[in-house]
């Protein structure tokens, strides 16, 4: 995989790390990250301006998030009409909601470079429940800097160790996403099954 993206930044420069990043914002499986270092690598070598690098990976994340965001938005309603026809969709979509008025900007701002895998999945759910826009550009922009800064930085430091960096950042994003993936999971099942206990123990022994 490293050697097709340092490929792919040969032969199209700092074009196809704008398209990458663009789409990997849109839940797409595209190496942007890879892509990323890759070109930082590339601008270390002279081949690339670190600027122009920086530029197109930071301006594809932001129309990426921003697309996603206005997709999911314009759809909005009839995904809503939808869930609110079961009870149970009807009950997610508002805990959805409020999840998204008290976390959603500290969400959107670590879903873009932390968590990086959720990121995409975040900005349609903030599309959805119709969370500001400004407030969500404005923390999808500093996740982003965030986001560009670190990988594009990372490859342009470790030129000659692009795939240990990738492996490392990979894991690491990788095991943060499964960790608050698990820990969400674990929660809804408890909340699930806590009526059930509690009829259970209400329920008098013979």
């Amino acid at each position: 995989m490293t050697e097709i993206a340092l490929a792919l930044v040969a032969d199209y420069g700092v074009t196809i790390v704008f398209v990458v990043t663009f789409l990997s914002c849109l839940a797409l499986p595209v190496p942007s990250s890879l892509l990323m270092l890759a070109s930082g690598g590339f601008a270390a070598t002279g081949d690339l301006y670190l600027t122009s690098v920086f530029g197109a990976a930071f301006t594809g994340a932001v129309l990426g998030d921003n697309t996603g965001y206005w997709v999911a938005r314009a759809s909005g309603d009839r995904i809503n009409d939808w869930l609110e026809r079961h009870p149970k969709r009807a009950a997610l979509r508002r805990k959805s909601q409020a999840f998204m008025d008290r976390w959603g900007g500290s969400s959107v701002f670590f879903s873009c470079w932390l968590v990086a895998p959720l990121g995409p999945y975040v900005n349609y759910v903030s599309g959805i429940t119709k969370f500001k826009w400004l407030r969500f550009a404005l923390w999808g922009v500093l996740g982003e800097i965030v986001w560009v800064s670190l990988y594009v930085g990372l490859g342009y430091i470790f030129t000659d160790n692009i795939t240990s960096v990738a492996g490392i950042l990979g894991n690491a994003s990788g095991l943060i996403t499964a960790l608050l993936v698990g820990t969400g999971l674990g929660l809804w099942l408890w909340k699930l099954s806590k009526p059930r206990l509690d009829k259970a123990r209400s329920q008098p022994h013979i």
